[in-house]
């Protein structure tokens, strides 16, 4: 931060840090610290930022972007970092010079505004949490951040809460692409040597929270912790499973299983002693939500504190539309994990018994689940297949598209791939974790042919996975795939477990499922120098 000292700003809340915004160099006219979710419900009322929907939850519009911004976001390269960093399209580079021009644009930018500023930790496990500052100029924002951050306790650790990272959020401040070496106005901009994250030009709240995590996926690698893009979950006999997977592939419905203690629903670390939620919150998708189908979420969606993202809402009754996707499909939902009636207080699990790799296949042909070998296993971990939805990243069209990203999570992941691979593959071998590839895609057909796998058949393969039920059934291995799916499943028409049986036309099976493996083929080529022959072997052959 800025060294030059700095006249401490007016401020009021809830304890605010003995390590204050002036000892970072930051100047505003009006600091409110660490404020409760009713007080920030009335700067929201004030400043007019937001609307509060039936039963309490509060409705805002991010305008524009309704999801990531992906090409403007950059990582400052310097000395600290910079071998340590896979630079390329994901991690993008902006110098030194460009970041403190930004920088200080920033800081003449909030001087004269009240910001607000939520105080929390990074990771539930307090030996790997990292302590952040999240100071923004939303107040909903900043509601954001406290529901989606690990809070300290307010006692005894808020008063003297040093950050270790320290977010600036300025949504009204926009970039010149031309002096700044921006794409746009909008910046995401990340310097692990200066400890600063700067965003701007987006109201989108999942800046923030992507931000930090790949924050995470920079730091815990270097301390052998494996970072990972999943939610977890804990079994009534203390078995813990994870669910690896992209936006849109369904983690969060997944993992939130009233019969099994949530963790967390997005993303973890995984250490030598277990599990640990990186956040304190979620952040669901909640278009075409029900509440016959996912009763929890859905619940969060009707309760005081809950926060919304381009949800519709009838104007006179305050009634929301969840099946509307008038401003997005990626509507949204963020609240604090307690809100979810079976949570795991502590954020901690121990090691996996089960790793479940979820895809949303849109062409259709895979398996609604099969069992992985451990070379499998790595195979799709670095491939990372799914279809994107539409809405969840800027530039996406109405349909699915097909796409690889890597360990599930490539726009989020600083070092090469292979490190997360490694590290992995240790933890798989180490703890003897059961691995499965679970489609929650199309069955019949592709995209526009077929239909969604109905999330019942999902919910029962899931939950036979994980009780152990799936051990004891025979599995055939797929011809094109290789993957060993089962014969029968409780709760699942055997049809259903065979894609090809569900297709009418099964040459035009055989044909997208050919097709779908020499995407695999082409896709795994770039990474075939750095694994083995094995793991090399356990992909999709095609006939």
């Amino acid at each position: 931060m800025d060294p030059r000292p700095v006249k401490a700003p007016s401020q009021s809340g809830w304890n605010p840090s003995s390590f204050g915004l002036d000892k970072q160099g930051i100047k505003v006219q009006h600091a409110y610290w660490n404020l409760s979710a009713g007080e920030i419900y009335e700067h929201v009322m004030r400043r007019n930022e937001g609307q509060v929907a039936h039963l309490g939850p509060l409705v805002v519009n991010t305008g524009q972007h309704t999801g990531r911004s992906p090409n403007d976001k950059f990582i400052v390269r310097e000395a600290s970092s910079e071998k340590h960093v896979w630079w390329g399209k994901v991690n993008r580079e902006i110098s030194a010079e460009n970041f403190e021009r930004i920088y200080q644009k920033v800081l003449a930018h909030i001087a004269q505004r009240e910001m607000y500023v939520q105080d929390c930790f990074a990771g539930a496990a307090p030996e790997y949490r990292v302590p952040i500052r999240v100071v923004t100029e939303y107040a909903w924002h900043s509601l954001f951040a406290r529901h989606m951050f690990v809070r300290p306790d307010w006692e005894t650790q808020a008063s003297h809460h040093t950050p270790e990272f320290t977010v600036i959020n300025t949504p009204s401040l926009m970039a010149d692409p031309a002096t700044d070496g921006t794409t746009s106005g909008t910046f995401i901009l990340m310097n692990f040597a200066r400890k600063v994250i700067l965003i701007g030009g987006t109201s989108y709240a999942g800046e923030t929270k992507k931000s930090i995590f790949t924050l995470l996926n920079y730091l815990l690698p270097l301390r052998n912790t494996l970072s990972m893009h999943c939610s977890a979950n804990i079994g009534k006999g203390g078995d813990t499973a994870i669910f690896f997977g992209l936006s849109g592939t369904g983690k969060t419905t997944l993992s939130a299983d009233p019969e099994r203690r949530l963790i967390g629903d997005d993303e973890h670390g995984w250490s030598d002693t277990g599990v640990f939620n990186f956040e304190g919150g979620c952040y669901a998708k909640v278009i075409n939500l029900s509440p016959e189908a996912e009763p929890d979420i859905y619940a969060c969606t009707r309760r005081f504190g809950t926060v919304l993202e381009n949800v519709v809402m009838d104007q006179t009754t305050r009634r929301l539309d969840l099946d509307s996707n008038a401003l997005t499909e990626n509507t949204r939902a963020a609240y604090p994990i307690s809100y979810i009636p079976n949570y795991e207080p502590s954020g901690q699990g121990g090691h996996p018994s089960n790793i479940i790799m979820l895809t949303a296949d849109a062409f259709g042909v895979l398996p609604p689940i099969a069992k992985l070998t451990p070379e499998q296993a790595m195979y799709h971990f670095i491939s990372g297949y799914t279809a994107k939805v539409a809405g969840t990243e800027k530039g996406l069209g109405k349909e699915p598209s097909a796409t690889f990203s890597t360990c599930f999570g490539a726009p989020f992941m600083v070092h090469h791939p292979g490190v997360y691979a490694e590290l992995l593959r240790e933890r798989i071998a180490k703890h003897n974790a059961t691995c499965w590839l679970v489609n929650t895609g199309w069955s019949g057909g592709p995209y526009g042919e077929g239909q969604r796998m109905k999330i019942a058949y999902t919910r029962a393969m899931v939950r036979a996975a994980l009780d152990g039920s799936l051990n004891q059934v025979a599995t055939e291995a797929d011809p094109i795939f290789g993957v060993h799916v089962p014969v029968s499943c409780p709760g699942v028409p055997n049809e259903v477990l065979k894609p090809r049986n569900t297709w009418r036309d099964a040459a035009a099976y055989d044909a997208k499922a050919n097709h779908l493996a020499g995407l695999f083929q082409k896709n795994f080529k770039q990474f075939e120098a750095g694994v083995s022959d094995a793991v090399k072997a356990a992909g999709p052959k095609t006939e």
